[in-house]
């Protein structure tokens, strides 16, 4: 009977040891969760960061380009072009 004792109370220390991991995991889990939630938030912020500027950069290039840069000016006439067939089709749709 004795060694029934031993094996419930071992049992039952090993039973608390348990639940006391799980609570301990269950507050990480938490942390951790809250960390990859601040941490995508601010990954989706950066990432739109970097379209603004990566806009603004095409925004100066072409600036640039207007203001005499033989660098891009490529770019510059096919963006133009682009305009000149946007207004073009939206002068038809008028005329109609």
């Amino acid at each position: 009977m004795s060694k029934l004792v031993v094996s419930v109370e071992s049992l039952e220390v090993n039973l608390k040891k348990l639940i006391s991991n799980h609570n301990t995991l269950k507050v990480k889990h938490k942390n951790l969760k809250s960390q990859f939630d601040s941490t995508s938030k601010t990954i989706s912020e950066l990432n739109s960061e970097i379209e603004r500027l990566q806009q603004e950069n095409k925004t100066l290039k072409t600036a640039n380009a207007m203001l005499g840069s033989n660098e891009y000016k490529r770019e510059t006439k096919l963006k133009i072009n682009s305009l000149i067939k946007e207004i073009d089709n939206c002068i038809i749709q008028l005329a109609e």
